[in-house]
């Protein structure tokens, strides 16, 4: 049997909403070892002269316990 732990993070992009989501599963991996999965519940955007300059994810990251 594994224990998974759940952690809640932020980040974002100027690129997409896909980058965000690859940043936050690439910096949740520097510190944290096994990490299972992102589950995104929230999409924003910043918005700059009408055009979007950041995109925003609030995500679920799950990591196995040792």
């Amino acid at each position: 049997m594994s224990m998974l732990k759940v952690i809640e993070v932020l980040a974002e992009s100027n690129k997409s909403w896909e980058d965000a989501a690859h940043e936050a599963v690439a910096t949740a991996s520097k510190t944290l070892r096994h990490v299972r999965s992102i589950n995104i519940e929230n999409f924003s955007a910043s918005v700059v002269d009408g055009k979007i300059a950041r995109y925003r994810i609030n995500a679920k990251i799950s990591f196995v316990l040792e």
